[in-house]
């Protein structure tokens, strides 16, 4: 008998639900476009019935234990209500949580997406058997999520780990919240199409400039590829990326001294570009974890075990995009 939970991550673009068991094991997933142009109403129904495909199927094999959902955006997590997302337009002040449980009967947990792919890393991925961990996301933006005792950490009102809202550069590129220099406006997806279409702009990037009029799609992957062929200019963003981001992290080293910070999310896929500067940052600035690096960052050393009590471990997510539907599927757990 293996009891289980859904998992659902709600997108603006994706929307996936999986039945995970109890000890960790995916029984099934489907993947749905999130059909946003046709309202909240229609996103909620497609989501339910994947969500009754699923339970009645593996009911006869053990106890469905309720729903978790990780969704983008400023969340009343108590109400249940999404009270704004710029990722799903037209769902302000909307009870998602009530919604989904008056279709299905069934327990349903709310939560914001970065926590969630933490709960995931923490229970099956890179942070897996520790019980204090941050998670950073890079992506469009910067996410985080912090989990401290195991249990994730919320703040006053749910908005701890706002980790891209913190201020790198005094007086620096304006963002959409409202302030300047953002780590989130350096260090992530965004941040790099800005940088290169600054430098095409400039003149001084020919390869970027051929990759941008040849792809109408041309984003951050293609800068990293660039960057990983030797191009000087792509290698130069990708180090401001690094460098940004070892700011950050040196300062959530500083403050939280905790034993794991898991880099996950799209961009992370771009490790080899920018983790390197981004060690060398953490060292200069945090005297904390110049005194507890493992001795290679990058290698052995820096997977979580036994062999890293007292050290700093800054490692990759392990679960890739499937971390928030683990991590989701937990809520109705833990």
């Amino acid at each position: 008998m293996l009891d289980f939970s859904i998992g659902v991550d709600l997108g603006g673009t994706n929307l996936r639900i999986a039945a995970i068991s109890t000890d960790g094991k995916m029984l099934e997933k489907i993947s749905l476009s999130a059909k946003l142009e046709l309202g909240r109403d229609h996103v909620i129904d497609d989501m339910c019935a994947a969500i009754r495909q699923l339970s009645d199927k593996h009911r006869p094999g053990g106890a469905f234990l309720g729903v978790g959902v990780g969704i983008p955006g400023v969340l009343d997590i108590e109400a249940g209500i999404l009270r704004k997302s710029a990722n799903l337009p037209g769902w302000n002040d909307y009870p998602v949580r009530d919604e989904i449980e008056r279709r299905l009967g069934a327990r349903v947990f709310l939560n914001h997406d970065a926590k969630v792919a933490a709960l995931g890393e923490q229970w099956l991925g890179a942070g897996r058997g520790v019980d204090n961990m941050a998670m950073v996301t890079l992506g469009t933006g910067i996410g985080g999520a912090m989990i401290l005792n195991g249990k994730i950490y919320y703040g006053m009102n749910g908005m701890a780990g706002e980790f891209g809202h913190v201020t790198i550069e005094p007086e620096g590129v304006p963002c959409g919240c409202g302030n300047r220099g953002c780590a989130e406006r350096y260090a992530s997806a965004t941040a790099v199409v800005r940088m290169a279409r600054e430098a095409i702009a400039a003149g001084r990037a020919p390869a970027l400039a051929k990759a941008a009029e040849a792809d109408a799609q041309f984003g951050a992957h293609t800068v990293f590829e660039l960057a990983m062929r030797g191009d000087e200019e792509a290698r130069r963003i990708y180090r401001r990326f690094g460098q940004v981001l070892g700011i950050l992290l040196a300062g959530l080293v500083n403050v939280l001294n905790i034993d794991v910070f898991v880099i996950g999310g799209g961009v992370a896929s771009a490790w080899d570009a920018f983790a390197p500067v981004m060690f060398e940052e953490l060292r200069e600035r945090s005297i904390v974890y110049a005194a507890t690096a493992p001795a290679d960052p990058m290698g052995e050393g820096a997977s979580v075990g036994p062999h890293t009590r007292r050290k700093t471990v800054i490692t990759r997510a392990l679960l890739g995009g499937d971390a928030g539907l683990y991590g989701a599927a937990r809520l109705p757990v833990v």
